[in-house]
Order: C-alpha cells, then sequence, then structure tokens
C-alpha cells in the first residue's frame, strides 16, 4: 500500500510532566506517513446490493443515455403544447383521448410517470389540469413545449461519468447506478483493522465487574468508526498491563490485519507499557509519542513490518479524537483517497467564550443548531478526556489552534459533524 505525505510540519517543544517534547499534529503526520510503503487495498467486485459505504475503484461510464427515452414526469396526457395556447381554469381547450402510438392535433393519450412519450406529442398536462368527459378532456392550463417531459439523455449522456472513482458509494450513488442498468461494481477491498484494549482495570460487557473495574467500551466505539468508513475491523480483545502479552496480541494482528489499533496504557505511568511492547516487536517501532493537542495528547505512532500501528489513549473521548485525526486519514488512504477528506462543516456563532491553553491544538465539542436561518453553537463543557457523555451531549468538533488562548463568545467558527443538526419549527 503507498501513501502521500499528508502534512509537513514542524516539531512543537513544549515541556510537560511526563514527556520532553510534544510533536504538533502536522509534524507527526508527516513523521508516520513517511515511514510508511503500503500498497493501496485490491479492487474487488460486489454486487450493488453489498456496495453501499464501500469506495469505488473506477468510474461508472454510462453505457446508454439515462434517461433512455423522452419520458412523462408527471401523471397526465400527452399533448401538443401549441394546442393548449390560451387555456385556462376560465377558458378550457377540449382535446379528444387517443390510445394511438402518434399524437396529431387536437389530440391526447394518457401517460404515467415514467412513459415514453408518443410520436408527436411535446408536453404533459398534469391531471390535476384536466377534466376528463367521456373520451374527451378539458384542459386548464397552457403549456410550453418540453412542459412536464424528461429529455432522453437528461440525467446522464451516453459516454459521460455517471459516478467517479475513490466516491464513497451512498444510497443515491446505488440509484443512480441501478438505473444504468448495472448490477455490479469494482470497489476496493475493506482493510482490515484489529483493535486492541489494555488495561487490569477492564471488563468484557456482559461481566460482572468488580469494584475496581470498569466495563471496555472503545473496542466497540472505534469497530464502528471503521464500520462507518467502511472497514473491517478484527477484535483482539483486552490485553493485560503485561510487556508480553500487549506484544503478543499485537504480533498476532500483524499477521492477520493490515493495520493496528490499541488503547491505553500509552502515557508515561508505570503500566503504560504499549509503545515498550511496540518497540519490542520489530523496527522502526515508535516514530512519534506525544502530540501537542487536547484532547488525546499521549498519542503514539509506530511501524512495525511496514504496517502501521495507531496507539491511543485509554480515555473514551481521547480515542475518539485520536482516531479522528489520525486513523481517519489513514484509512482514507488504504481504501484509495489520495487527499484527507474532511467531515462536512458548517459556519456557526458560539454562545459563549471558550478558554483553551497555548501550544496544543485544542479539539472543543459543540452542540449546534440551527435558529431563525443561523447555526449556533453551545460549548459542551468537559472535565477530562473520560466524560464519554460530552461526546453524546455534542454533535461536531471545533479546532481551536496552538497559537490562541481560547474562542470568543459570538464568534464564528467552523464545526465539523459527526452527528445530525437540530432545525427549530420556522426553520423548516
Amino acid at each position: 500500500m503507498y501513501f502521500a505525505v499528508l502534512f509537513m510540519g514542524a516539531y512543537f517543544l513544549v515541556r510537560l510532566k511526563g514527556f520532553q517534547k510534544l510533536t504538533s499534529i502536522e509534524g507527526a503526520l508527516h513523521l508516520f506517513f513517511d515511514k510508511l510503503d503500503v500498497e493501496q487495498t485490491r479492487v474487488v467486485t460486489v454486487s450493488l446490493h453489498e456496495a453501499l459505504n464501500r469506495i469505488l475503484a473506477e468510474d461508472m461510464i454510462a453505457e446508454e443515455d439515462l434517461p433512455r427515452f423522452d419520458r412523462s414526469a408527471v401523471d397526465g396526457y400527452a399533448v401538443k403544447a401549441e394546442n393548449t395556447s390560451g387555456a385556462s381554469q376560465f377558458r378550457q381547450k377540449t382535446l379528444q383521448i387517443t390510445d394511438k402510438r402518434i399524437v396529431n392535433d387536437n389530440q391526447a393519450k394518457q401517460v404515467w410517470t415514467g412513459n415514453c412519450i408518443p410520436g408527436g406529442a411535446d408536453a404533459v398536462v398534469m391531471l390535476e389540469n384536466i377534466k376528463r368527459i367521456g373520451s374527451k378532456i378539458e384542459v386548464w392550463a397552457t403549456l410550453t413545449p418540453g412542459e412536464n417531459i424528461s429529455k432522453k439523455g437528461e440525467d446522464i449522456q451516453k459516454g459521460k461519468v455517471a459516478v467517479k472513482a475513490k466516491t464513497h458509494l451512498k444510497p443515491h450513488h446505488l440509484g443512480l447506478i441501478a438505473a444504468l442498468g448495472i448490477d455490479k461494481v469494482r470497489v476496493f477491498e475493506k482493510p482490515k483493522i484489529a483493535i486492541l484494549a489494555t488495561g487490569n482495570e477492564l471488563v468484557e460487557l456482559g461481566i460482572k465487574p468488580l469494584k475496581n473495574q470498569i466495563f471496555e467500551v472503545n473496542r466497540l466505539v472505534l469497530s464502528t468508526l471503521c464500520d462507518e468508513l467502511g472497514v473491517e475491523s478484527l477484535d483482539l480483545g483486552i490485553a493485560k498491563d503485561d510487556v508480553n502479552d500487549i506484544a503478543g496480541k499485537i504480533k498476532f494482528g500483524l499477521e492477520k490485519a493490515d493495520a493496528i489499533i490499541t488503547t491505553g496504557g500509552t502515557s508515561v505511568g508505570a503500566a503504560d507499557l504499549v509503545p515498550e511492547a511496540v518497540n519490542k516487536i520489530g523496527k522502526p517501532g515508535v516514530i512519534v509519542h506525544g502530540i501537542a493537542m487536547r484532547p488525546a495528547m499521549p498519542t503514539a505512532l509506530a511501524v512495525v513490518e511496514g504496517k502501521p500501528i495507531i496507539i491511543l489513549s485509554g480515555n473514551p473521548v481521547s480515542a475518539m479524537i485520536g482516531f479522528e485525526v489520525f486513523a481517519r486519514p489513514l484509512l482514507q488512504r488504504m481504501l484509495g483517497s489520495k487527499q484527507k477528506k474532511l467531515r462536512s462543516a458548517v459556519k456557526a456563532k458560539i454562545t459563549r467564550r471558550v478558554t483553551t491553553a497555548l501550544g496544543r491544538k485544542t479539539f472543543v465539542r459543540f452542540h449546534v443548531h440551527q435558529h431563525n436561518g443561523e447555526f449556533i453553537a453551545e460549548p459542551i463543557s468537559a472535565r477530562g478526556s473520560s466524560v464519554i457523555s460530552s461526546m453524546t451531549k455534542a454533535n461536531g468538533y471545533a479546532v481551536v489552534p496552538e497559537n490562541r488562548e481560547g474562542l470568543e463568545e459570538g464568534e464564528c467558527v467552523s464545526v465539523f459533524l459527526f452527528d445530525d443538526l437540530e432545525v427549530t419549527d420556522e426553520d423548516v
């Protein structure tokens, strides 16, 4: 698999207890991708029914016009537009109904949405604008040529690109491809990402925890984030705070998967053993440890046996933000994308001042809603990166640069959305 260098960035040297230096996000990504020489995933053919959220590997070229013929866009009667000239509710025009394949002067043929337009007709009058009386109709509207008709090739012309390669296939893409009569597509094979949690305090869901234990949630969250990107995940379970146990599970993951994501054991405490375990496995090992960001500062990036390893914090919010910043661009490249694709964003006015620290890029969670045509962003207060409810209360985040000490009340910021927007009734 190959990778283009994503970011060039200088080192940020920030003195902090436990870390001698912190590296900027841009610098960390540059160092990380510079050490990777990974080929793009294989191309496979799948049924259109299995293609949702897959990445298209080649341009979809229309082999015929869409529509294939002039067709009615409404239920009604095909007519000659000139025969309706001057028609209104107060001055009806009467036309003879025909079932022939050709519509002549002062004739009309009934058609339904999608029906081929009969010869001689150049417009369709909607059922709402006629009254049928026996074998005739009264027309109450004046039409222009082409009205209520979808012309041949109006959607896509033969030989044109219908859906571009590298498109993340959504229902509307699949609908267009199906309309072209195509039932199989070539997509990039899903990369397999092995996910490992570490920590003696962790217990699996469904098991009653002891007094000093907590439920392990990060594997579930990270695997669903992978699903969202169209990536397959492999569960490596939970490793104890033991270098050999951690190293053994990571080695197994390297044999079975294209990349590894771990959570926990990456700070500077006695039980933070993941970087040590990674370095024990192979070279070059850990490339960056400690990022000038908040949350997710203890994140580490490594490469072993040519495969990437992203070492995330065990705190749920830190793990999610770390995934967003480092795993998301990595997986996009494994899926064939040459550029980082950001989440959709809106410009929103913040409701109160937000304080952040200099020297670290800060990811502030917001709840954004639309009111009177304006996007409003309410900062979500959170003490510490383990407060997972701060993510459920938020629907997006904004990034405060390293050289700023926060955001001012009323300031407009770009908020990257990871959930739906709320809209008040007057904005619907």
